[in-house]
């Protein structure tokens, strides 16, 4: 569900696209929904409405599993331009929701979520704000496996640090994840020391570090602490990681995903990388 330009430049809204969809008789059988572009995506128009709508409908759609807020491509809108809004009245409407996707970070809020049921968090951002990180290390989630964040870039709005990323470690839902997701990291190898550090959750099987600045130095620190002997599953595709270290990686766990290895441009004699999404 979503306004293309055309329809959002002839006038028409997503209410009254989301009206007509309440309004078909199967859309209490939904167990699955879409939103994508709002209409003025561009203009800095956020999810607010889109929030509050679907917070109103809560009663129609009963059986609502799975949601994606913000489901937009590159050609609709650049994910740094999403602008979110205070999503934390979902938890609460929607009791038996499974599966949370958010696309675009600026201006999102999760409050404080408690959720039962919830199995699947995945946010992702061209530049997280540490507020994001740490609110979702406030999340009460007792049945969360799957955790996924888009951390971004420092020039698109990523202010995690180190210590926020330890405090989720620590401190976040993490006591039964399967599957934890630090991606799209401009300091992925900062990240990958704090990891080595403070170890895994015991449960997680599979670590997604990929489409981030991950290199040499992350890769080696995770190597040298073993944290890895737990994976089934080491994602780091999309890096910076010399053939040598990922034949290593390659014997360490099961089964690895390092494919599009990049290299890094020369800013000046100084390296510089990139993250795979970050306007």
């Amino acid at each position: 569900m979503g306004l293309d330009w055309d329809s959002y430049d002839s006038g028409k809204t997503i209410l009254e696209l989301f009206a007509a969809f309440l309004g078909d008789p199967n859309a209490s059988e939904v167990q699955a929904l879409l939103v994508g572009d709002w209409g003025g995506t561009g203009e800095g128009n956020d999810s607010g409405p889109v929030v509050e709508a679907l917070v109103s409908a809560r009663d129609k759609l009963p059986k609502l599993r799975a949601l994606f807020l913000g489901e937009m491509v590159m050609e609709e809108s650049e994910i740094s331009w999403i602008t979110q809004s205070d999503v934390s009245p979902l938890f609460q409407a929607f009791p038996n929701l499974e599966e949370l996707y958010i696309r675009g970070g600026g201006g999102l809020q999760l409050g404080k979520p408690n959720h039962l049921k919830l199995r699947k968090l995945v946010i992702e951002t061209g530049g997280m704000s540490a507020e994001i990180v740490r609110e979702v290390t406030a999340a009460e989630l007792p049945a969360l496996t799957h955790l996924e964040l888009w951390l971004g870039d420092d020039g698109y709005g990523n202010t995690v640090t180190t210590d926020d990323v330890e405090a989720l470690l620590k401190n976040g839902p993490c006591n039964k994840l399967t599957y934890l997701g630090l991606r799209d990291d401009c300091s992925a190898d900062e990240t990958a020391k704090v990891l080595a550090s403070n170890g895994l959750p015991s449960t997680v099987e599979c670590l997604d570090l990929s489409l981030g600045a991950l290199g040499d130095e992350g890769a080696e620190t995770l190597l040298a602490s073993g944290v890895l002997a737990q994976l089934k599953t080491l994602d780091v595709h999309f890096h910076y990681i010399s053939e040598d270290v990922v034949s290593k990686l390659r014997a360490a766990v099961p089964e690895l995903n390092a494919d599009d290895p990049q290299e890094a441009d020369d800013w000046d004699g100084e390296p510089h990388r990139y993250v795979a999404v970050g306007e």
